[in-house]
């Protein structure tokens, strides 16, 4: 009777192991599809039992951070108020499902489109697949490394973020 007692609990842990959700807040690379170049900074982060993810830095053509939190410069034109791109919030999740996957929606701040979202971790990177109907398109973000952030740049404290769920023109 242990026996199959402690087989049964032992079952019990590693399926719930594989139920729990992967941890998906951090900082996170987005990069370009054409250059395969740094883009921008995503911050993903908790509210409130949701995740969410904002822009925390852009980088220019010459793949240069230009554009930070501390020293926004550049809007988004796709959005309502064009607000910096630099502190806008892109992509609001609700919680992760069985398959550790969190559904929720993504927006294009540039040309104003709110598209529905999955995000889940692969290994150590985030997929972000965005889909309209059932077509869609998986996007890989790296993780923006500890080790990048910098006295000009300095790693922002995710606890302090409270989302703010854009609108958008379109």
């Amino acid at each position: 009777m242990l026996k199959k007692t402690t087989s049964f609990v032992l079952l019990f842990l590693l399926l719930f192991s594989y139920a729990r959700a992967d941890n998906i807040t951090g900082f996170w690379t987005t990069l370009n599809k054409k250059t395969n170049r740094p883009s921008s900074i995503i911050a993903i982060y908790p509210y409130e039992g949701q995740y969410y993810g904002r822009i925390i830095a852009t980088y220019n053509a010459e793949g240069l951070m230009d554009d930070t939190i501390y020293h926004p410069k550049d809007r988004a034109p796709g959005i309502v108020g064009n607000p910096y791109y630099s502190g806008l919030d892109i992509v609001w999740t609700t919680k992760a499902n069985q398959n550790s996957k969190y559904k929720g929606y993504v927006v294009d701040p540039t040309k104003g489109k709110k598209y529905t979202a999955k995000l889940w971790k692969d290994g150590d990177n985030v997929i972000l697949r965005g889909e309209v109907l059932i077509f869609g398109k998986n996007v890989t973000w790296p993780p923006f490394l500890e080790a990048n952030f910098t006295k000009d740049f300095p790693k922002p404290d995710l606890s302090t973020f409270i989302p703010i769920i854009p609108k958008t023109l379109h």
